[in-house]
């Protein structure tokens, strides 16, 4: 039983995508032109559920290059409303339309000469009439079968959201490199990590001279906390690299090092590789998902 509910459920949802695709318009332009001209931030609000999927929708615009924060309506009434400043956009979440606490703010909008965007299920509410824009995001059913609690119509406001906030990508020309200075944690920041994030450069580079003696090449090693070093000529031009675990266990072999510089070991450069500062780490060492 558990599956069929499922599956009616995602149908239900799937079917509502559906509609509003059939649906889209020049409205949907207008929506992004006024987004995209924000000189500010987008503030976006929503009470409840909507409220929710209004979070998620600013947390996309932030992160796909579009400053965003939500406001919490009610919150606002109590001194938030300092939060907005002229050259803001709102993009408000209201299936009916009539939440007071986002009706409340229609004059401050006014005052701050704010653009306002609405994500509505009733075009001809209250907020739809007040809004520079109003898109329609009605659902014929929610997929609850008591067609109360909002799972359609939040859907279908997300979806909207996603579709706003890409539009919004791509108008930017966001690329690549833009998404990776937003996400440097995570999975996502690994897959866009670039190899000069990683890398040891100035300072930090263990280097010593080919005819460094090895009581110094130990210390440079130690010092640099990498257990290695480079070995460069006279030019700067890299000649070999010198492991300390390797050069430890020759040592060993041999009676000590103390006597020996590092130009008495054939220093390794065997599965040497070069690698672009701007190159991506998980193309070079393959960690990008792990």
């Amino acid at each position: 039983m558990s599956l069929e509910t499922a599956r009616r459920v995602l149908k239900i949802e799937a079917q509502a995508i559906q509609d509003v695709l059939a649906r889209l318009n020049a409205s949907f332009e207008k929506a992004v032109d006024i987004l995209f001209e924000c000189k500010g931030r987008v503030a976006v609000s929503g009470m409840g559920k909507s409220g929710l999927i209004g979070r998620k929708i600013s947390a996309t615009f932030s992160s796909t290059g579009t400053p965003s924060f939500f406001l919490h309506p009610a919150e606002a009434l109590h001194g938030d409303l300092g939060m907005l400043a002229r050259g803001d956009a709102m993009l408000a979440v209201s299936y009916g339309g009539e939440t007071q606490e986002l009706i409340q703010l229609l004059e401050a909008l006014k005052r701050l000469e704010m653009p306002l965007v609405t994500l509505t299920g009733c075009v001809k509410s209250t907020l739809a009439q007040a809004s520079d824009v109003a898109l329609d995001v009605s659902v014929k059913e929610e997929a609850c079968s008591l067609n109360l609690a909002p799972t359609a119509s939040t859907t279908v406001a997300m979806a909207i959201g996603d579709a706003l906030a890409i539009s919004l990508l791509e108008r930017r020309d966001f690329r690549h490199d833009d998404f990776a200075a937003l996400h440097p944690a995570g999975r996502l920041g690994n897959k866009l990590l670039r190899v000069e994030h990683l890398m040891h450069s100035g300072a930090a580079l263990p280097r010593v001279a080919p005819n460094t003696a090895m009581p110094d090449v130990f210390h440079e090693m130690s010092a640099k906390g990498l257990g290695m070093t480079t070995v460069l000529e006279a030019d700067g031009r890299l000649a070999a690299f010198d492991g300390e675990a390797s050069r430890r266990r020759s040592g060993n072999a041999r009676g000590g090092w103390h006597d020996e510089n590092s130009a008495n070991y054939r220093a390794t450069r065997a599965g040497e590789r070069s690698v672009e500062p701007d190159g991506k780490e998980k193309d070079y060492f393959g960690r990008g998902d792990g």
